[in-house]
């Protein structure tokens, strides 16, 4: 348990682009069994507690213990346990198939137009996601692990202590201001998430966005410098330096097939996402480095070359050129 909680357990990270998971068996018709067979009943990838690797896999064997453990299905331990004695009346677990009342869609870009963003099968993401919600519940769990509501104080000091990577039992710690943030943050289709929890200072802060434009951490962080009377510079997007026709041309084609691909089109260059079903336009910053057009990043994309001249990206050597 304590190596799943803390993302030390070694297992076998089932989002990797050599998966077919992501954007592929997860548009399949759900199966427990074949899922926990072919995804996460595999060989461990590294010794438990060696290394501190952030892991959708724990989360997901998490919650079937649950289930085993209680014998209600994930979703009913959390409303019985979590989401009823708190009061969170507009959180529940999103099975992809009920009508959830006031649930905002999940938007990304495509070209230069927002569009839905591309179908996943929530019941994948057990454990590891799929909860809507909204700021006022997340702070009523942010009061809840301030005050120490649901359980013994000295569970509450063992889910708080830190582990590997400054990581606690599903929250990260720094220490900035003088005094504790507890933080954690995620994104996933068009979704963005972020809080940050400075319990001794009773302040929270919530950013939730239902669409891909914005770096949730560098605006949430942004948020925290100003409460704490730290001066923050206007927020500034990377510079974008000219690329010569030769050098677009030489980063374009595919690096994994129907996962990976840089295209040339009218003049600009996108990242192809999901077998030519998302294109995401990028532009040069500079040493081989490329940004979103119409997402802030702290760290853009690098197309570095290796030493045979070739592109990677991702770590995937181009394979093909563009046709």
């Amino acid at each position: 348990m304590h190596h799943l909680i803390s993302h030390t357990s070694g297992l076998h990270n089932n989002y990797s682009f050599d998966d077919d998971l992501f954007i592929g068996d997860d548009r399949k018709v759900y199966s427990q069994i074949e899922f926990f067979h072919k995804y996460i009943l595999r060989q461990p990838v590294e010794t438990p507690g060696s290394r501190f690797n952030y892991n959708n896999s724990n989360y997901n064997l998490l919650a079937w213990i649950i289930e085993n453990v209680t014998g209600m299905s994930y979703e009913e331990f959390l409303k019985e346990n979590i989401f009823k004695p708190l009061s969170m009346n507009n959180t529940e677990v999103d099975d992809g198939i009920r009508v959830l009342v006031n649930k905002a869609d999940n938007y990304s870009r495509d070209y230069d137009k927002w569009v839905k963003a591309p179908y996943y099968n929530e019941k994948f993401s057990i454990g590891a996601g799929a909860i809507i919600s909204t700021c006022e519940d997340l702070y009523k769990w942010f009061c809840c692990l301030r005050d120490k509501k649901l359980i013994s104080e000295k569970k509450y000091d063992w889910y708080f202590q830190e582990n590997l990577n400054t990581y606690c039992y599903g929250l990260q710690h720094s220490t900035v201001y003088g005094t504790d943030k507890y933080w954690h943050g995620g994104d996933h289709m068009g979704i963005q998430t972020y809080i940050q929890n400075f319990f001794d200072e009773n302040l929270c802060i919530i950013i939730l966005s239902n669409n891909e434009s914005l770096n949730q951490y560098k605006f949430g962080d942004s948020i925290s410098d100003m409460l704490h009377n730290i001066d923050k510079k206007i927020p500034e997007k990377l510079v974008e330096i000219p690329i010569s026709a030769e050098d677009k041309i030489k980063y374009c084609g595919t690096y994994l097939e129907g996962k990976i691909k840089v295209e040339e089109i009218n003049g600009k260059l996108y990242f192809t996402r999901f077998k030519g079903n998302l294109y995401i336009e990028i532009y040069h910053v500079g040493n081989g480095r490329f940004a979103r057009r119409y997402q802030e990043q702290i760290n853009p994309y690098v197309l570095a070359e290796g030493d045979d001249g070739i592109p990677q990206f991702f770590g995937y050597r181009k394979v093909s050129s563009q046709e």
